[in-house]
């Protein structure tokens, strides 16, 4: 039997995967800019982080996700991780889909931060901040030298930043040094940059001290924002998918790891309290 049979191709929410918290940042922009969608939020939060794990190990986790999500009836899924996005995105739309079902879509974070950096900088040099695996894997600059050859792209890993967030340490004092420490580092590498990007989803909590030991005619860059209005663009230019994500404005949320856990943490990321079922993924 063709795989792609066992999948109804009935209407369904879009699923945003993440494998901790930080996608919730990707996940808020989005429902602020497309808020009558319904959405799944799936967070192997039992096997974060991602960032310092193998390519065969992320791409493994990550397929486990997208099949889960299919099968709770996602037809669109948004991978709001860079490390997911960068290490399995590529082997999952080009070996996966065709026998999953090739009528659904895996989408990524990386390419919709790309595109919107030429129309950014203006000295073509560009920053990335972001965790080891990301860094390492080189997408950012692939992406952006794909689509702006002319752009000079510079990167450096922030091990300690997400640990930061995810123990509410965000706002210390203690978050200053390691915070002003990578920032130095990259513009050590590059003091031409102009534009910063945010590699990680989680990052967005720190852009207060981010833009403290910026200089100012830096440009930080956050994904949310552009993640969103990329997403709003595809489901425009593709009405055949858009007729297949559900509109009740209904959002449900799933962890691998404890759902008090979950709560507390989403609630730093979102501001409210949510509702979250614990679920298993391989």
């Amino acid at each position: 039997m063709n795989p792609s049979t066992q999948l109804s191709q009935e209407a369904g929410p879009i699923g945003i995967f993440d494998s901790g918290y930080g996608g919730l940042t990707i996940l808020s922009r989005i429902r602020e800019t497309l808020p009558e969608y319904d959405y799944i939020y799936l967070g192997d939060n039992a096997r974060a982080p991602y960032g310092t794990r193998s390519f065969e190990i992320v791409y493994e986790f990550t397929l486990q996700a997208v099949r889960k999500l299919f099968e709770m009836g996602c037809q669109l899924i948004i991978l709001a991780c860079n490390t997911a996005s960068a290490k399995a995105l590529r082997s999952i739309q080009q070996k996966d889909l065709p026998f999953i079902d090739p009528r659904r879509r895996v989408l990524g974070v990386i390419r919709p931060t790309a595109e919107c950096i030429g129309s950014i900088t203006q000295s073509r040099h560009v920053g990335i901040l972001g965790t080891d695996g990301t860094i390492k894997s080189q997408s950012y600059v692939l992406e952006i030298q794909k689509l702006f050859p002319d752009i000079r792209v510079s990167g450096e890993a922030c091990p300690l930043w997400v640990s930061l967030v995810e123990n509410n340490e965000y706002n210390s004092p203690g978050a200053d040094y390691f915070v002003q420490l990578y920032i130095q580092r990259l513009l050590k590498k590059d003091p031409n940059i102009d534009t910063l990007i945010l590699g990680c989803t989680h990052y967005p909590l720190l852009i207060n001290k981010i833009r403290q030991y910026t200089p100012q005619n830096i440009t930080v860059v956050a994904q949310g924002e552009y993640v969103a209005k990329s997403l709003q663009d595809y489901l425009r230019r593709h009405p055949e998918m858009d007729a297949l994500c559900t509109k009740q404005g209904n959002c449900h949320f799933f962890t691998t790891e404890s759902e008090e856990k979950f709560k507390e943490s989403a609630s730093i990321f979102l501001n409210q309290s949510v509702l979250v079922e614990t679920i298993s993924l391989g």
